[in-house]
C-alpha cells in the first residue's frame, strides 16, 4: 500500500487566503500520520486534541483529497485467478480484487476504484480513450485520481441520453478527462433520434462528422457490458421497451455494449433502434489496442463472457467471486 500526500487534485472548495487553525491541524495530522508514521494517539498528544479529533482530521483530509491511498496493481494482476482468466480467455491482463464480504455493492465499489487506479498506467501519450456510459463507468470516473497525463484525448462514445443520477455519457467522459487533465471530445447529439433519415442527416453535419471520426479513431476504450433484464440500464433509459427486450432475449441477447445488443458469442443482435442511434458501432468497438472491461456481480458474468468472446475486451477488472463464475 502506498500513500500520496502530494496529490494533484485540488480541494473540493476554495481555501481562504489565510489557512484556519483547524485546516492547519488537518494538514499537520495528515503529514504526521502518512509521512512521519505516527499513530493516532501520538498525533493527538502532539496536537493537544482527542484521538477522535485526529480521526476526524484524517477523514477530512481524504475527503479533500489531500491524500489518496492506492494499492499496487501488480499484486492483483498476479493473483491466481488473474493468471487463470488470462489463460482461459486469452486476455492481455486481468485485475482481480477480493470481493467485499459485506455484499455485492461493496464489491462493485472495489472494482470501480481498482479500475480508476489502474487506468492511468494503461495510457500513453497520443492515446485516444473512448468512454462508454452507465452507472459503473460513472463511478469509475468519480473515483479516478487527479493527475496529469500528457497528450491523451478522452472521447465520448455514444450520444446523449437522459439517465438517472448523472450517468449520462457526457458526464462520464468529461469527468474522466477533467481528472486526468486530458482533452475531451464530446459527441453533441442525442443517442437516439426519431427516424433513420434524421440520424443520417445529423451524422453528415461537419461538426458531428468530425466528432464521429474521433470516435472511430479511438485506440483504447473503457466500457462495461450491461444486462438485458427488465431492470437493466437499457430498459430504464427506455432505449428498448420491455416487450422488445423479451423478444431479443429469445433471440439470444446476452449483453449490451454502448446500447447495442450482443449474443452469447459477442455477435451483434440487430434491434429496431440501431439505424436511429448515433454513436460507436460494435464493429468499431472490436479489436482495439485496449478494450478495458469492468465487470462485477453474478448478473454481469454472461455479458462479460460474451464481450471477451466477441473480441471487445483485451483487459478485465473484476472481483474474485465474479472471476470464479467466469471460470466455471
Amino acid at each position: 500500500m502506498s500513500s500520496d500526500t502530494t496529490s494533484k487534485a485540488k480541494p473540493s472548495h476554495s481555501l481562504p487566503r489565510q489557512i484556519s487553525r483547524q485546516d492547519d491541524a488537518i494538514i499537520e495530522a495528515t503529514w504526521a500520520y502518512y509521512h512521519d508514521g505516527l499513530n493516532q494517539s501520538d498525533i493527538a498528544t502532539r496536537l493537544g486534541v482527542s484521538r477522535a479529533s485526529v480521526v476526524n482530521y484524517l477523514t477530512e483530509a481524504r475527503k479533500r483529497e489531500y491524500v489518496r491511498i492506492t494499492l499496487d496493481s501488480e499484486v492483483f494482476l498476479n493473483h491466481e485467478l488473474s493468471v487463470r482468466l488470462k489463460r482461459v480467455y486469452g486476455l492481455a491482463a486481468a485485475l482481480v480484487v477480493p470481493s467485499d464480504p459485506t455484499g455485492q455493492a461493496g464489491s462493485t465499489e472495489r472494482v470501480a476504484r481498482a479500475t480508476a487506479d489502474w487506468l492511468p498506467q494503461l495510457l500513453e501519450p497520443g492515446d485516444r480513450l473512448g468512454i462508454a456510459w452507465g452507472e459503473t463507468l460513472y463511478r469509475v470516473a468519480e473515483v479516478a485520481p487527479h493527475l496529469s497525463i500528457n497528450d491523451v484525448t478522452v472521447v465520448q462514445l455514444v450520444g446523449s441520453r437522459a439517465a438517472g443520477l448523472g450517468y449520462a455519457a457526457e458526464v462520464c467522459s468529461a469527468t474522466i478527462a477533467r481528472h486526468f487533465g486530458a482533452s475531451c471530445i464530446n459527441l453533441h447529439v442525442p443517442l437516439i433520434v426519431s427516424n433513420s433519415d434524421l440520424a443520417a442527416q445529423l451524422c453528415a453535419e461537419p461538426d458531428i462528422a468530425e466528432q464521429l471520426q474521433a470516435v472511430n479513431d479511438c485506440n483504447k476504450v473503457l466500457f462495461a457490458c450491461g444486462t438485458v433484464g427488465d431492470n437493466s440500464h437499457i430498459a430504464r433509459t427506455r432505449i428498448l421497451d420491455l416487450a422488445s427486450l423479451a423478444a431479443h432475449r429469445k433471440q439470444g441477447a446476452a449483453g449490451v455494449i454502448c446500447a447495442r445488443l450482443i449474443d452469447h458469442n459477442g455477435k451483434p443482435i440487430p434491434t429496431e433502434v440501431d439505424d436511429r442511434m448515433i454513436g460507436v458501432t460494435l464493429d468499431q468497438m472490436r479489436n482495439k489496442e485496449m478494450g478495458l472491461l469492468v465487470a462485477s456481480g453474478p448478473e454481469r458474468v454472461t455479458g462479460a463472457k460474451a464481450s471477451i468472446l466477441g473480441g471487445y475486451a483485451t483487459h478485465l477488472v473484476t472481483c474474485s467471486n465474479t472471476a470464479q463464475l467466469l471460470l466455471e
